[in-house]
């Protein structure tokens, strides 16, 4: 029997009585629960996908799965975002499984075990296993640690055996898929007539002159739109602006910010701290015990060094205590806790490149001589930093040519040479030449191969126990008073607190407006909250919120008020055209008659390399009708006026070079192919998701 099979067999009992007990604990705790249905409880169901009901703890087993997995390939648990982002796969897969494996099934697609053994352990092995046995001293997959793995496996914990199993299905999953798309993509098949299309498209080319009017030609004053011509223009263009569920809300926060006071004690506890921390004799522990962020200890060469730190890097003494220093909202105190030297050198300087035009000699010639005329300069009093703004021909420029802190090896030799020759700062006297150029050079820094090894502080001022519960009140007596929009705004404005929008927010939304990760107002939205409904405080990063619901849009098409602005224009744009177009015509004539007669706003083109596989024009912007105007138009031929996205055209045909007769398309075959090749994974996908009729109701405990 194959080895897999030996595998499940081996670890079956066991692992079946833990899933089966899991199973047993979730269906007991769903059926006796305060939500059971069983009792009258909310739905626990988070979805549904191909008709399939997808239950709560079926959604988190999915989330635990894959943070299990990036536990085992990170060292470490998710972070909040990143968490979401595995809710968000959670759901993906869900929807892969389901969706596509009734798909699988009608097709006949299945992995055999030869296949699997072979991608475990074969010839063949999947790319996520050997990524997960590479040999740390080789840097290369270890096959014969993975067989050793396979063989212990059984003496595994049950958790890592379940890992295992679980790799193994989504390994067996993805050949699946596999499979079925490249059933897909084979099925592709591109004709001899479809590729000459292509050929002629990339090919044909068209002179043309056209005379173009924006729209900005006509003032906005002289065309008005009333709300019915707003309704039919949404109703004519419903399919364009199908939106989803949404929900909209006003909110005001409450900052929670330090109080004087908590500032006054928290600079007071760093000044007591400063003053154990120079007396204390093991600095790494003292930092690693008191510092809220980072390590607490490190060893930085001088280019690494905190840039307050390394302003004054020759005069850093072993013992003392600088800081405290803000930077990112900490504040920092640095113990220097010895001064080492180390192998690689360090240096700093500033630089003005010329660069020649090419490589012959006369523009090197050239390039020299203006290096040297500057390098007078300077050496006369010139500022550095402008002469490099003025000169300098690589991105350096814009900051003066300042290159900062650079270690051994970093530049190239001849510039490493002179740099870290130098015994002094200052301006080196002659040009150095490398394979980029002519460099004047100033050295800020001379090479140190000093290192500091330093015991960090990190604190962060945050608000007391008081300032937040101050801020608390506030808002909650905002809450509390405000029972309807008018109460809401009137108290905002009584109280001079702005009110900030936020419109269109989808039940899966995670960010709102200016607030970070607030799931909790957009779940309150979706399960509790009515249009005019005022929520309690919710405490979203550093802030008190309270929202107002203001709008429920069901799925459909966008409701005037949401998209008013964007209507206006498209409809003022219409009208602008009918009166272009009218006065277009009423002068007749040819593009210059009919430009001289409307005025200045009408402007006239000429391009004389217009490819059938265009989309736009040059001076008018996308425009594929014009495009298409253009082709079937015959030699010396001029258009109707007619309007685009951004203005009004009228054509003349100069004429068309046809594409070549060739004997063989293949090139174009090939190109083409590929292309269908390439969207049929992206395409399926999105058709299979579709016709899956998703219905997603994760907002209702995520």
């Amino acid at each position: 029997m194959a080895l897999i099979n030996k595998l499940r067999n081996k670890m079956g009992t066991a692992i079946v009585v833990v899933v089966g007990f899991a199973i047993v604990s979730f269906v007991l705790a769903d059926l006796l629960g305060p939500n059971s249905a069983l009792f009258g409880g909310q739905d626990n169901s988070v979805g549904e996908i191909a008709g399939q009901t997808i239950m709560a703890p079926e959604y988190r087993s999915a989330i635990e799965v894959l943070s299990d997995k990036f536990s085992l390939r990170n060292g470490r648990r998710p972070s909040d975002l990143e968490s979401n982002t595995l809710q968000e796969q959670g759901w993906e897969m869900l929807i892969s499984n389901v969706a596509f494996t009734e798909q699988f099934r009608e097709l006949g697609i299945v992995v055999t075990e030869d296949e699997e053994i072979d991608m475990v352990q074969g010839k063949n092995v999947h790319p996520d296993l050997m990524a997960s046995f590479i040999n740390p001293e080789t840097g290369v997959f270890d096959k014969a640690a993975l067989i050793q793995y396979l063989s212990s496996i059984g003496n595994l914990p049950i958790q890592s055996q379940a890992m295992w199993l679980s790799m193994e299905d989504d390994i067996v999953s993805g050949r699946r898929r596999i499979k079925y798309d490249n059933l897909m993509v084979k099925s592709s098949y591109t004709t001899m007539a479809e590729s000459k299309r292509l050929y002629e498209e990339q090919t044909t080319v068209a002179e043309l002159k056209y005379l173009y009017v924006p729209y900005y030609a006509v003032g906005d004053s002289m065309v008005t739109v009333t709300d019915s011509e707003l309704k039919f223009y949404l109703n004519d263009h419903a399919a364009e602006y199908e939106v989803g569920e949404s929900r909209s809300m006003k909110y005001v926060t409450f900052a929670i910010l330090p109080s004087g006071a908590d500032t006054t004690n928290f600079l007071q506890d760093l000044v007591d701290m400063r003053e154990e921390f120079s007396t204390i004799t093991d600095d790494s522990i003292y930092a690693q015990v008191n510092t809220e962020f980072g390590s607490g200890f490190n060893r930085y060469s001088v280019d690494a060094l905190p840039s307050i730190l390394q302003i004054e890097y020759e005069n850093l003494a072993p013992g003392l205590v600088y800081g405290p220093f803000t930077e990112n909202g900490y504040y920092n105190l640095y113990k220097i806790s010895a001064e080492v030297e180390d192998t690689i050198f360090a240096a700093r300087a500033r630089h003005i490149l010329f660069k020649p035009q090419d490589e012959s000699d006369e523009a090197k010639a050239e390039s020299r001589v203006e290096a040297l005329s500057v390098l007078r300069q300077l050496k006369n009093g010139a500022d550095f930093a402008e002469m490099a703004q003025q000169h300098g021909t690589d991105g350096t420029s814009t900051r003066g040519g300042d290159l900062g802190w650079f270690k051994t090896g970093a530049m190239v030799p001849p510039f490493q040479k002179a740099v870290f020759s130098a015994t002094a700062p200052g301006l080196l006297r002659d040009l150095v030449e490398t394979d980029f150029g002519y460099h004047i050079i100033d050295v800020t820094n001379t090479k140190t191969n000093k290192t500091f090894k330093i015991a960090t502080i990190s604190r962060l001022l945050v608000p007391s126990d008081n300032s937040r519960d101050e801020a608390f009140r506030k808002a909650d007596f905002f809450a509390g008073t405000s029972e309807n929009l008018q109460e809401f705004e009137e108290n905002a404005q009584k109280d001079d607190i702005l009110i900030q929008d936020a419109s269109n927010i989808d039940k899966n939304a995670r960010r709102v407006g200016a607030l970070g990760n607030a799931r909790t107002v957009v779940s309150w939205l979706y399960r509790e909250a009515d249009v005019g409904s005022v929520s309690t405080v919710y405490e979203i990063e550093e802030n008190y919120v309270i929202a107002i619901m203001t709008e429920a849009t069901g799925k459909g098409t966008a409701s005037l008020d949401n998209v008013r602005n964007e209507l206006i224009v498209k409809v003022k744009n219409e009208k602008k055209a009918q009166l272009i177009i009218e006065k277009l015509k009423s002068t007749g004539g040819d593009l210059e008659a009919m430009a001289a007669a409307y005025g200045t706003d009408a402007g006239i083109y000429n391009t004389s390399d217009l490819k059938m596989n265009s989309n736009s024009l040059p001076n008018v912007g996308f425009a594929p009708e014009a495009v298409g105007k253009t082709f079937a138009l015959e030699h010396g031929e001029i258009s109707e006026p007619f309007g685009t996205d951004n203005g009004v055209l009228v054509l003349e045909m100069i004429s068309i070079t046809p594409a070549p007769q060739i004997a063989d398309y293949s090139l174009y075959k090939q190109q083409l192919t590929q292309q269908y090749e390439n969207q049929v994974g992206f395409n399926i996908a999105n058709v299979v998701k579709e016709y899956a009729n998703i219905e997603d109701r994760r907002y209702k405990f995520y």
